[in-house]
């Protein structure tokens, strides 16, 4: 079956270019993964995982920051003495040529995304705290955790349980 490649979307008569969506900067602000030396990894039976995630717009400058949190919390019913834990903080600096078309400021001086727009940038983001996490926790007593996928449209309420 041949591939095509899915770059643009028509909603409301805007056409939304995801080639035009440029990771500037990653910055990883925090990364920490805590465990009893007598933690045994084989014991976990799973992870709790707790998320949030802000954007932030720059108009003017075309920017876009989306700040991601996560809170890891390893479960093996009680079988290690206290459960291992971690906590990264990631920061995504964008650039989007059409950002004008797809954020603009209303009259309460607040800045109305278009979902699409919204939703790409969760799934960015999320999708490549994905890829870090799996390298920064090797060796660690968290290192069996992936991140599992998720409808982005969830990051984008405050705080996801």
């Amino acid at each position: 079956m041949p591939q095509q490649k899915p770059t643009t979307v028509t909603q409301d008569n805007k056409k939304f270019d995801a080639e035009k969506l440029i990771i500037l900067e990653f910055k990883v602000i925090k990364g920490e993964v805590n465990a009893n030396e007598d933690f045994d990894k084989t014991l976990v039976s799973g992870h709790q995982v707790q998320t949030e995630f802000e954007l932030g717009f720059n108009l003017e400058l075309k920017r876009i920051r989306a700040d991601l949190k996560l809170s890891i919390k390893s479960e093996s019913d009680k079988k290690n003495k206290k459960e291992a834990s971690a906590k990264f903080e990631f920061i995504y600096i964008f650039s989007f040529e059409d950002l004008s078309l797809f954020a603009q400021m209303n009259k309460q001086k607040t800045i109305d995304v278009d979902a699409i727009l919204a939703n790409t940038l969760a799934s960015l983001s999320y999708s490549t705290s994905r890829g870090v996490l799996l390298t920064r926790l090797q060796g660690t007593a968290m290192q069996n955790f992936i991140l599992p996928v998720i409808n982005p449209a969830n990051l984008l309420s405050s705080k996801n349980p």
